[in-house]
């Protein structure tokens, strides 16, 4: 459990006191006679003496390499640029969706935790490029530019070629649940061409991942935009709903139909943000996506009649005070004659049954 401020406090009080204590007598400052010898916490108490042989111990550790000294940088945010490669989009980060973030760092009075970044060259405007801390870049520039200028981005550097670079983000990425299923998996496809050469397989073991589960992934990565557009948010495509849309997009006859209906939901989208509706759920955009390809959907017949062929040739689809709404059929097979008798037909029952035209 971490200390509080109090107890480091408390510590570094202490930890004077055993300093003066260990001093030589005449460089110690002067204690009344009176005054009793400072007590030591206990820790400090099993631990005298030994500083020195702790230190030396630790300085051996670095130089055989056993242990790695790593640097943290105060860096202006500006001159770092981020990596491409990461799976979060810079562009859809937001004051009010980094805001916990932003309020973190102002009350702990600075960045605490170091992003990874990596030195790049011949880029006049950056010196350095972040390949996990996205999200902390975005709140110190949102924060030097908005009354606290002093802010600084703190980062570790680390030497890494694009697959590591790429793994290390990723890893970083599986912990937030503010990276929405479709970033990773367009990321994830990125970088199955850019560093796997199309090898699923060899992608799969080295991020430790179900290969079942990444090839779902990559499918879902493969919606179009146009079809994304339907959808309130990127963020409401999830992998388990979306991956049968990505299926039938497949069918070029069912994607027509799937792209129309993206097309007239994503307008639907808009009006009601335009005039601050709710927007449609993801739950029923992915319902008329997939209902799309079946066509309308048809009501059902309050009468119908067959023609010789077993084909409906005409049906009665509804009955109000504006009138009655039939439907004939095409390729049922019947002529002029018998759909003119089985509209006669239609009419009569609806009559028997005081819903014709002369109620």
């Amino acid at each position: 459990m971490a200390r509080t401020q109090k107890d480091y406090l408390a510590d570094l009080l202490a930890e004077e006191a055993a300093a003066e204590a260990a001093l030589p007598a005449a460089e110690a400052p002067p204690r009344p006679a009176s005054a009793p010898e400072p007590e030591l916490p206990a820790r400090l108490t099993r631990t005298r003496g030994t500083t020195l042989l702790g230190r030396e111990s630790a300085l051996a550790r670095v130089a055989s390499g056993e242990v790695r000294q790593v640097t943290q940088l105060l860096l202006d945010p500006a001159r770092v640029r981020i990596w491409p490669g990461n799976a979060r989009v810079y562009a859809d980060l937001t004051e009010e969706n980094a805001r916990e973030l932003i309020d973190s760092i102002v009350a702990e009075n600075g960045q605490k935790v170091p992003a990874v970044v990596r030195r790049i060259e011949g880029d006049p405007d950056h010196d350095y490029e972040v390949i996990a801390g996205t999200r902390r870049h975005f709140a110190i520039s949102w924060l030097r530019a908005n009354s606290y200028p002093e802010m600084q981005f703190v980062a570790q550097v680390a030497q890494l070629d694009d697959e590591a670079a790429f793994r290390l983000a990723d890893l970083e990425n599986r912990a937030r649940k503010d990276v929405s299923d479709l970033e990773r998996a367009r990321n994830y496809a990125e970088a199955l061409k850019d560093h796997y050469g199309n090898h699923l397989t060899r992608m799969a073991e080295r991020l430790k991942l179900s290969k079942g589960w990444l090839s779902k992934m990559i499918k879902v990565a493969g919606i179009p935009d146009a079809v994304i557009a339907a959808f309130a948010s990127p963020a409401d495509v999830q992998l388990k709903p979306a991956y049968p849309l990505a299926q039938a997009l497949d069918d070029k006859t069912a994607a027509k139909a799937i792209h129309a209906e993206a097309r007239s939901l994503a307008r639907l989208q808009a009006e009601r943000r335009a005039v601050g509706q709710p927007s449609v759920p993801a739950a029923d955009v992915l319902r008329r996506l997939l209902a799309a390809p079946a066509g309308p959907a048809t009501p059902e017949a309050l009468f119908s009649w067959a023609s010789p062929t077993g084909r409906t040739a005409l049906s009665v689809l509804s009955v109000n005070r504006q009138g009655v709404t039939v439907r004939l059929h095409a390729g049922s097979g019947a002529g002029h004659e018998e759909l003119a008798d089985a509209l006669r037909l239609a009419l009569e029952q609806l009559d028997r049954e005081g819903r014709g035209l002369q109620r």
